[in-house]
């Protein structure tokens, strides 16, 4: 029997002491706004901190990279309160935005109505979120955030897609972003093991392996009708390396034969397993999700320890 750890939640100000000074300055950086728009399903860049609006300053000022529509982020570490939901309300009428996050660390009802209400009764061009951020750890593990959306703007496929724009999605991204987002669902009642992003109008979805060296890709490929699920390590030759010695090993732990890809042109490699089929028959997507969940989960307990002792042997981090 494997030795288990317990999951901990972190006191956010253990991690951030100032909203200003350091959370938003943490979440402005671009790996960081990055974990926060994949968990609202669009694409960010940074625009602007301390966004001026009259006497005042907004957190962060972003964009949405498919259309440049402007993108307000408040922070709050507490719980929700008037302050800073009139600041919301201050700032996004003196940026003229399109999509406005709320992120705070507690959630009082009576605030997560108010949002909803918002998105009720606001024009369907402008979108309001109330998103409460986690931090976590397991032992001595370094802290693991975790943004989570309480409230967003009704049928957010709608709003993706508009985001997009009618001339710049076609029907393939569509069916590719609805598969994605059954998939997260079906995936939320099966499993603790990963955290469930919100899903793009792509041919992958990402989970992670707890490691920054390397991550899990689920790709549909509609042209091809497969799927799989790959080891995808973007820019450490050195780990495919060390993973390829143990390739007999390696497949006999996950009971299946694997595609190893060096991608020198991309300075990337990938370790891959495929299933035929395609989305196009969503009758199947029940038994595709299945398999591309457990291959996951197997791809993360047979790699993710492998790849900390090659991290280890090689002195990496």
């Amino acid at each position: 029997m494997p030795e288990l750890a317990r999951l901990s939640e972190i006191e956010l100000r253990k991690v951030w002491s100032h909203e200003e000074r350091s959370f938003s300055s943490w979440l402005a950086e671009k790996e960081n706004l990055n974990l926060l728009a994949e968990e609202l399903g669009i694409e960010l860049e940074l625009v602007q901190r301390e966004a001026p609006v009259g006497a005042f300053e907004a957190d962060i000022l972003a964009q949405e990279v498919n259309t440049g529509k402007k993108v307000l982020i408040e922070n709050q570490l507490t719980a929700t309160d008037h302050a800073h939901l009139g600041k919301l309300i201050t700032y996004a009428s003196g940026l003229d935005v399109a999509v406005i996050v709320w992120i705070v660390g507690d959630v009082r009802e009576e605030y997560r109505r108010a949002i909803e209400w918002l998105n009720e009764h606001t024009d369907q061009e402008v979108g309001f979120f109330l998103v409460q951020i986690k931090v976590y750890q397991i032992g001595g593990s370094p802290y693991a955030p975790k943004f989570h959306i309480v409230a967003q703007p009704n049928d957010w496929a709608r709003t993706v897609k508009r985001s997009f724009g009618s001339d710049k999605i076609t029907q393939t991204q569509l069916l590719q972003y609805e598969y994605w987002a059954t998939f997260k669902e079906y995936a939320r009642h099966k499993t603790t093991s990963f955290q469930l992003r919100n899903p793009g109008p792509r041919n992958y979805y990402d989970l992670s392996i707890g490691s920054s060296h390397a991550h899990i890709a689920l790709t549909v490929n509609v042209p091809r009708k497969r799927i799989s699920v790959a080891l995808y390590i973007p820019k450490n030759q050195s780990i495919f390396q060390c993973l390829r010695k143990e390739k007999d090993s390696i497949e006999r732990s996950l009971g299946v034969p694997l595609e190893w890809s060096a991608l020198p042109d991309k300075q990337a490699s990938r370790i891959e397993t495929f299933l035929s089929g395609s989305i196009e028959n969503k009758e199947e997507w029940p038994r595709f999700h299945e398999w591309m969940l457990k291959t996951a989960e197997k791809f993360k307990a047979v790699f993710g320890p492998r790849i900390k002792a090659c991290l280890q042997a090689t002195g990496e981090h």
